[in-house]
């Protein structure tokens, strides 16, 4: 008989082992990525390009955790930025009033994240598709609203100052790429553990994950709240390195960009969500200078990507290896 603590019993080990191996390749190919993304000050010495890139991780950090709890967990939620905000202030705010250090500012803003996250997941848990994505839509601009509107405290939209963290903008940027590669680690070693088949179990049917014995309350709140926590983290870094919180950093639009990011890379992939953060914040840079369409092509290649390649740039990157080896 299955137990309701988590233990999930084995019926296609075949299965268990094509996900691991599935994750292992993606994680190889995401280091290779971020190596060639640790070569790139090489050749790029422009501080505003290099600003882009740190930015760029940020939104891959936000994509990857989002995609913990969309890709591979089933629940699409609609406030990775909310907490990336939560983050910044926690910090901000820390520092502003009491003058607590950014290193201790960061932990807090992970612990005050994950605990936030953990509270909205057990609020929302019997919440699926539509209702659960509307419910954290309001959740978001609630937050947004008391950012802003709490000018007493959080200086509203003219924005809190925070202490800066490091002088060099080459710092940042390996700081940033340290930060992107060791949560990448930790999601793959949760992937990899019999947590990252329960997660996957309750995505694929989460009825049937039950009946096997995952205790489908303790995971999806736990999904939540690692997803929190690494959002908080992420806009806790940003915090710092702009040297403000604002309430902008919780724009629904800032979510758009998160889920673009991970549907065109490829939902529920190690590897496609953090190369698509890159190629599509540098497409949006670029494409602020012609205009400002960054929103009317990104909506156009999410509907592309969700009708026509379900799996994303990873998924046609493999399909080109298939065809080559072939070939």
């Amino acid at each position: 008989m299955a137990s309701s603590s988590g233990t999930l019993p084995v019926a296609n080990p075949s299965g268990a082992q094509l996900s691991t191996t599935k994750t292992t390749v993606e994680f190889r190919a995401a280091l290779v990525a971020m190596s060639v993304v640790a070569l790139i000050p090489l050749g790029v010495g422009n501080a505003y390009w290099l600003g882009v890139l740190i930015v760029s991780m940020y939104f891959a950090i936000l994509a990857g955790a989002w995609n913990l709890l969309a890709g591979y967990t089933g629940q699409f939620s609609l406030a990775p930025a909310t907490f990336a905000m939560i983050g910044a202030y926690t910090t901000g705010l820390l520092n502003y009033y009491f003058g607590i250090p950014p290193l201790l500012g960061i932990v807090a803003a992970v612990v005050v994240s994950g605990l936030i996250g953990l509270l909205l997941g057990r609020a929302v848990l019997r919440l699926v598709g539509p209702y659960l994505a509307l419910t954290t839509l309001s959740f978001a601009e609630i937050m947004r609203l008391v950012a802003s509107n709490s000018i007493d405290i959080t200086r509203g939209d003219l924005g809190l100052g925070v202490a800066g963290l490091l002088n060099s903008r080459i710092g940042w940027y390996y700081l940033f790429l340290g930060a992107l590669v060791g949560l990448l680690i930790l999601f793959y070693l949760l992937l990899r553990s019999k947590a990252g088949l329960f997660l996957q179990a309750i995505r694929d049917d989460e009825v049937a994950a039950r009946r096997a014995g995952v205790n489908v309350v303790f995971w999806k709140t736990a999904a939540f709240a690692i997803s929190a926590a690494a959002s908080g983290f992420a806009g806790a870094l940003y915090a710092h390195f702009a040297e403000l919180a604002t309430p902008e950093l919780g724009l629904i639009g800032q979510t758009g960009l998160i889920v673009s990011m991970t549907v065109i890379g490829g939902m529920g992939t190690l590897a496609g969500p953090l190369v698509a953060a890159f190629l599509v914040y540098v497409l949006s840079e670029w494409l602020r200078d012609i205009g400002g369409y960054q929103l009317v092509v990104f909506a156009a290649l999410v509907v592309i990507f969700a009708r026509f390649f379900r799996e994303g740039l990873w998924g046609l990157a493999k399909a080109a290896v298939q065809r080559w080896r072939r070939a």
